[in-house]
């Protein structure tokens, strides 16, 4: 039996680490992995396939463990050697069912990489590969001193900004997969003082529009690099030199496919000016409330409210804290005249109540919105009831023990807000981004949706913009009649499995079985054809980017897991928390 069979048909199996690219918070010392046909410390096997060899979810297997460094996971050899933050979420989520102590250890060495003032940075460096592998390269980034002020870690490299917070998210799920083993390692209450202080920058430190939300200072934060949500921001940014920087990235792609030199020199600028402001926030010239970014937080405060619950908390506050950024999603994003969110660039111009006036979206949400009621939006411009994040919403419940572990792992570092922090929290300014992009869907994740919003954003999926179950085999990254639209272009068009899979959640937790079917097997049909590729054209599913993509994989076994019409739970998180068993959803 070679290694990738061992790993699909064993419950905790990991391989031997061979290198770390993280500090890995480890417990006092793991149990045993079993053996080849043993049953896990929990008693159960979620998986034990009898597959013929070339199987899909053997193949998925194989990516995976081909990707594997020792203590994490790189989302493709070429094009992308490190660790990513987003990434090895969605990695973790379908390793879980190959390997519960593999997915634990992938978010150990994530979470153990985070800086002091709680941000999880966007790239863990390899020290092993070499420097003009990647581009930004450690080197550029300068965490170890750029970062002192902010608390970087001094034993390892990382990037200076973040990505999707997904993690609390695959932290639950991960935990679920095995909780006998994740009790037996103390997974959990390691893990959550660490996502709390990561949600608690999210929400203080990245507030720049002074509405709750948080912004993305960079268009990499996001995670959808390319998106010309970004043009109108980042076209006031003075791009960076072409002679000073060197894109590793067109080694390994068509230039066709990958953003333009214009472009990566204006995200080349924003990242050195961040870096050389100490990576202080809120005095840079791009800050951008996204929907899918904040989707994804809130998302991950349901699963930190179960998490504390695990714990020996209540988890209300928490679940409170979700439900009162979902109405502050929809009072900041959402444009009823178009039937979906949008991004708003925190320093464009706009009169900031409510909707922006920015074109074709210039729509007045406080009148129209019946849903979210009128007495929300006239607390919003007056400015009461606007916070959805009280200070610590748990730390009364959480036990001493867990308590003491939040202050003395993470110090509460947190330096007193610029002059420019301070004035932009007190502006209302801000425009929405006329662009239609798959951002704009994923807030049909959150269970706290009002009902008539979810079925637009249904309605709307399946129009002409995206043609779910329709022309398109999979729902494109971006507006599919858009100027900008092209079916290969890095997040301009193509279509991405992870974006996709969230789709299928969130069509699930609203009642929409047949269609979230449909995706399903179109998710895994393609994932089967295009072998594993990082993205596709959405209409003929034809391969782009890197091959044997790691969360492409993840993501498949995790489909491969649910049979097609399975139901979902009342708890509130629907298909994301579903039982104690294998199987839940993430």
């Amino acid at each position: 039996m070679d290694s990738t069979t061992q790993l699909t048909a064993l419950r905790t199996g990991i391989t031997t680490p061979v290198r770390t690219s993280g500090t890995p918070v480890h417990a006092s010392g793991p149990p045993p992995s079993p053996g080849p046909g043993e049953i896990s410390r929990s008693g159960s096997l979620v998986y034990d396939p009898a597959e013929p060899s070339g199987s899909l979810h053997l193949r998925a297997a194989r990516v995976l463990n081909g990707n594997w460094t020792g203590t994490s996971t790189v989302p493709s050899r070429g094009l992308y050697p490190h660790q990513w933050s987003w990434d090895s979420a969605f990695i973790a989520i379908g390793l879980r069912h190959l390997s519960p102590l593999r997915a634990q250890t992938e978010l150990e060495t994530l979470l153990g990489a985070q800086w002091a003032d709680g941000r999880v940075p966007h790239i863990v460096f390899n020290p092993s590969v070499p420097l003009d592998a990647y581009f930004p390269s450690p080197d550029f980034w300068r965490s170890s001193t750029a970062g002192r002020a902010a608390g970087a870690p001094r034993t390892v490299q990382t990037s200076g900004i973040v990505q999707p917070p997904v993690h609390a998210l695959a932290v639950w799920l991960v935990h679920r997969a095995d909780p006998g083993l994740s009790r037996a390692r103390n997974f959990l209450p390691r893990m959550y003082p660490r996502l709390a202080a990561w949600h608690r920058y999210l929400l203080h430190r990245r507030d720049l529009g002074g509405r709750g939300l948080a912004s993305v200072v960079h268009p990499w934060e996001q995670g959808m690099d390319n998106s010309p949500c970004w043009d109108a921001p980042l076209s006031r940014i003075t791009p960076a030199p072409a002679r000073s920087f060197r894109r590793a990235d067109l080694d390994h792609g068509a230039p066709e496919d990958r953003p333009t030199d214009l472009d990566y020199g204006r995200y080349v600028r924003l990242a050195t000016d961040y870096r050389d402001r100490g990576y202080a926030d809120g005095g840079g010239e791009f800050a951008v409330e996204d929907p899918a970014f904040n989707a994804l937080l809130i998302a991950s405060e349901h699963a930190l409210a179960c998490i504390a619950q695990e714990l020996g908390a209540t988890g209300t506050a928490r679940h409170a804290r979700a439900e009162r950024l979902t109405a502050a999603l929809v009072d900041r994003l959402w444009d009823p005249a178009e039937g979906m969110f949008f991004c708003r660039d925190v320093y464009g111009a706009g009169d900031g109540a409510g909707a922006g006036e920015s074109g074709a979206l210039g729509s007045e949400r406080c009148s129209q919105n019946g849903a979210l009621g009128s007495e929300r939006c006239s607390q919003s411009r007056d400015g009461h009831g606007s916070n959805p994040h009280p200070e610590n919403p748990e730390s009364s419940a959480l036990t001493p023990e867990h308590r003491s572990q939040s202050t003395a792992h993470l110090s509460d570092h947190r330096p007193p807000q610029s002059s420019a922090l301070a004035s932009e929290h007190r502006s209302l300014r801000g425009a929405l981004i006329p662009e239609r992009s798959v951002s704009g869907l994923l807030p049909l994740i959150l269970p706290a949706l009002p009902r008539d919003i979810a079925a637009t954003l249904v309605r709307t999926a399946s129009g002409p913009h995206f043609e779910l179950g329709g022309a398109a085999r999979l729902v494109p990254s971006y507006d599919l009649t858009g100027d900008a639209f092209d079916p290969h272009r890095y997040w301009r068009g193509p279509a991405w499995f992870n974006t996709n899979w969230l789709l299928e959640r969130g069509l699930r937790l609203h009642g929409e079985h047949g269609r979230a079917d449909g995706l399903r097997e179109a998710l895994l049909r393609t994932a089967d054809e295009s072998g594993f590729a990082e993205y596709v054209d959405p209409y003929s599913g034809e391969a782009c980017g890197a091959l044997g993509f790691s969360w492409t994989a993840a993501l498949t076994l995790d489909l491969l897991h649910e049979p097609p019409g399975h139901g979902v739970s009342p708890t509130g998180l629907g298909t994301f928390v579903k039982s104690d068993k294998g199987g839940d959803r993430g």
